[in-house]
């Protein structure tokens, strides 16, 4: 039952800003939260998207074009920041010095001194929580594969894949963005904005690389930009990390891909994980269905499927027979974060740690150093 009221200010009213103010006026969709958050103030230079939030909520009393504003508002409890990568480091910070709860966007800073200066600062502020976005391990198989791998023999792990692809710059005719620009995306190019997708559940389930060998593309190095005029589009389209991980002494290959230039994939995460006595694969392509094989000597391999129902980490109305989907995975997203606003654990779960985003800055600073020298390159997982 929901009887607690944490106010939230959202910085940068894009996409995601606007994701995230919808999955509010979906709370009444769970049937079981400590808490509801409630957006009461929004930052955003373009102020041509206020009006969308203050047209849907009425519980809005400050509109501004500088987040200090935000910050000072002694209202607000906790922040939702999505902006480009290069602002991250100075937002961030300055966010978690003032007090507030952060959940904000990967990679949480755009290189690896910016990711370290903001662990820093929430050293300094234990009492702050911060997390990062990222949705796709709510799904409910993506979930029941991890609580899988905690109760399940697998054997020895054989090998991992996990992947995001989408097809969102195939037009070679597309206006380039922000995300194509290094001043603004940063070097790690697809890595910095797609990475934390495909790191995250391999991270979390303790399957750190140790080794990355690097295969980066940039295949359409112009773009017109929006003036008639080809300019440098100088950010990685699409990128294959050859990764080594050892747990318990024994070692196995981890690939991870990121492509924004994948023919045929609209927006698709996934994960084959084999092993030598259990394997399980999954891909939103398919969203609902499991795929499992468990491997018995003298005994047929065979891959056998299932359906899942609508079961989210946190209980909501929809039937269990409906389908799940990532307006779901987002509200589901934010349900953990607010549980650990309200004091709880996050169902088990908790969003991607600044731990976890630290890990995955290792593995793309050591991919960059890999696609220069064409090498095998270690992973320093630095400690701050």
């Amino acid at each position: 039952m929901t009887n607690k009221i944490i106010k939230f200010g959202i910085i940068g009213c894009g996409l995601m800003g606007r994701e995230f103010a919808s999955s509010i006026g979906r709370w009444c969709h769970l049937t079981d939260s400590k808490a509801k958050p409630e957006i009461i103030a929004i930052c955003d230079k373009n102020e041509t998207l206020y009006p969308w939030y203050t047209d849907n909520f009425s519980s809005i009393t400050q509109c501004t074009d500088d987040y200090h504003d935000l910050l000072s508002n002694p209202d607000i409890e906790a922040i939702y920041c999505a902006v480009p990568h290069n602002l991250h480091k100075d937002i961030y910070i300055d966010i978690i010095n003032a007090g507030k709860h952060l959940l904000g966007e990967k990679p949480f800073g755009i290189d690896m001194e910016a990711n370290n200066a903001i662990l820093q600062a929430a050293s300094k502020n234990p009492e702050v929580i911060i997390r990062s976005s990222s949705e796709f391990p709510y799904y409910p198989a993506v979930q029941n594969i991890y609580q899988q791998l905690q109760n399940d023999d697998f054997g020895d792990i054989i090998e991992v894949e996990a992947g995001f692809l989408h097809s969102s710059d195939m037009d070679p005719n597309k206006t380039i963005n922000w995300k194509r620009m290094i001043e603004f995306n940063g070097e790690y190019g697809c890595m910095g904005d797609l990475g934390l997708h495909v790191f995250h559940l391999p991270l979390r389930l303790g399957w750190k690389p140790t080794s990355v060998f690097a295969q980066l593309s940039n295949l359409i190095p112009t773009r017109d930009n929006g003036k008639g005029e080809q300019v440098p589009c100088e950010t990685w389209d699409n990128s294959t990390l050859h990764c080594n991980v050892d747990v318990n002494g024994k070692s196995f290959p981890l690939t991870g891909k990121m492509f924004r230039m994948a023919p045929g994939e609209t927006d698709t995460w996934y994960i084959n994980i084999l092993g030598t006595k259990k394997s399980v694969r999954y891909s939103t392509k398919q969203p609902k269905t499991l795929w499992t094989m468990n491997y018995e000597p003298g005994k047929p391999q065979c891959w056998q499927y299932e359906d899942l129902g609508y079961a989210g980490l946190f209980p909501c109305i929809t039937g269990h027979i409906f389908e799940f989907g990532f307006t779901d995975s987002i509200l589901q997203m934010w349900a953990s974060f607010v549980d650990e606003l309200a004091g709880g654990d996050a169902n088990g779960f908790p969003c991607a740690s600044l731990q976890e985003t630290n890990q995955s800055h290792s593995i793309f600073t050591a991919a960059l150093k890999s696609q220069k020298n064409n090498s095998v390159e270690s992973i320093n997982y630095e400690t701050v």
